[in-house]
């Protein structure tokens, strides 16, 4: 008894073969690609910003003169020697910060005026601590009315001390420009732009009780220059006198009102209506994306302008393939009629996996099950003459199923 057969297997697919639907490995690996690009997009988005919340802080920074800064302009140097000596280095932001570090006592640095408000200024000169005032241009006057920014604007150099102030002194010559003129003729006046000049880059005035020393430049205290001359001499004895720093460093989200209630307070703090104007906007932003963004879904059918006759549709749709010289296409079209109408014909419903299509047809036409499945499954024609072949035995197949 010889073993009974089974019916046919699907052939694998093949890089590059066509399917009887007239897709490719390749058309369905794009189509599902193009799918999957929004979701993977918005996985993307959500990725980066958990990353940016978990990433720590960077260790410096970049801002000119902080002490947290080992860039060029940064301070970081002098503020870690100033911490070896003993000296408890405290960095603030507002004025708010500044007031209640200096009520512990010692000296308070003010570096720059770019974002001080006269209320903020006021503020700084009603302290009782030591001041100590770099680059502090305009503010200088509301601090110590004796003392205003002069007017040389020589280059920076090396400048002799020329003064009988320890501190200068000790520092012998340092790297700076600009300069602070006394106008009282009260306080000490120190590193000159010129021989006999009223004015210098470092002033010390007795003001009630207190120290304020003004310095018209940054550089001295700057990393790049702080090894340069006597430097670091000068910054270590001006900013070293007391065992407690305060390193106020001025922000433009401190805008200065109020007392010491407000200390953290910021612009959203101070505008409320900035933060909900702003959630609205990107929810707005939200709906216009979803509004004007491309839809993926089904194709939907629409009335078109002109009827088009079938026959010239499918004969326009024939030239395009020959002219893509798209055999494969072609063939999984022709393919798929036949399918789809020798199905109808045996009673199947057009869900029929191909075996079962297969077995059915060759029972009909009495061909062999191979022979059947190399039609309607097989490898793709690579020219018009293995096409027009195919749609010959196509042809030939579909009259054998419908034959009564």
């Amino acid at each position: 008894m010889s073993a009974p057969t089974t019916g046919p297997t699907t052939v694998p697919l093949r890089p590059g073969e066509v399917l009887g639907d007239g897709t490719t490995g390749r058309t369905r690996a794009a189509g599902t690609w193009r799918r999957a690009r929004p979701w993977l997009a918005v996985a993307a988005v959500l990725l980066v910003g958990v990353l940016v919340l978990l990433l720590p802080a960077p260790p410096s920074s970049t801002t000119p003169g902080a002490p947290d800064n080992a860039g060029g302009a940064g301070t970081r140097a002098l503020a870690q020697v100033l911490e070896r000596r003993g000296v408890e280095v405290e960095y603030v932001r507002t004025t708010a910060e500044a007031e209640a570090a200096a009520a512990r006592g010692g000296t308070v640095l003010v570096v720059g005026d770019v974002w001080l408000l006269a209320e903020q200024v006021d503020r700084i000169a009603a302290l009782e601590n030591d001041l100590v005032l770099v680059d502090a241009g305009w503010a200088l006057s509301l601090v110590a009315p004796e003392l205003t920014a002069g007017g040389d604007v020589s280059p920076r150099g090396v400048r002799q001390a020329a003064c009988d102030d320890p501190d200068a002194r000790a520092a012998g010559a340092v790297v700076a420009g600009g300069s602070v003129e006394d106008l009282a003729g009260e306080a000490t006046v120190c590193f000159p732009p010129a021989a006999g000049a009223a004015e210098g880059a470092y002033v010390v005035l007795e003001q009630e009780g207190r120290r304020v020393t003004a310095l018209s430049d940054l550089t001295p205290l700057t990393n790049d220059a702080i090894a340069q001359e006597g430097n670091a001499a000068l910054a270590l004895r001006t900013l070293g006198r007391h065992d407690h720093l305060v390193w106020y460093l001025p922000s433009l989200d401190d805008v200065g009102t109020g007392g010491t209630d407000d200390a953290g307070a910021s612009l959203t703090d101070l505008v409320p209506w900035v933060r909900p104007v702003a959630l609205w906007l990107l929810l707005v932003l939200a709906v216009v994306v979803v509004w004007r963004a491309r839809r993926l879904g089904p194709v939907v059918s629409e009335p078109l302008p002109v009827v088009v006759r079938s026959a010239e549709a499918t004969r326009g749709r024939g030239r395009l393939y020959r002219r893509g010289r798209a055999h494969g296409h072609a063939a999984a079209a022709l393919r798929a009629g036949t399918a789809t109408r020798s199905a109808q014909r045996l009673g199947l419903a057009r869900s029929t996996p191909a075996p079962a299509l297969v077995d059915a047809v060759a029972r009909a036409s009495g061909r062999p099950s191979r022979d059947v499945e190399q039609l309607l499954y097989g490898p793709p024609p690579t020219d018009d003459a293995g096409l027009q072949r195919l749609a010959d035995d196509l042809h030939h197949l579909e009259s054998e199923v419908h034959r009564p």
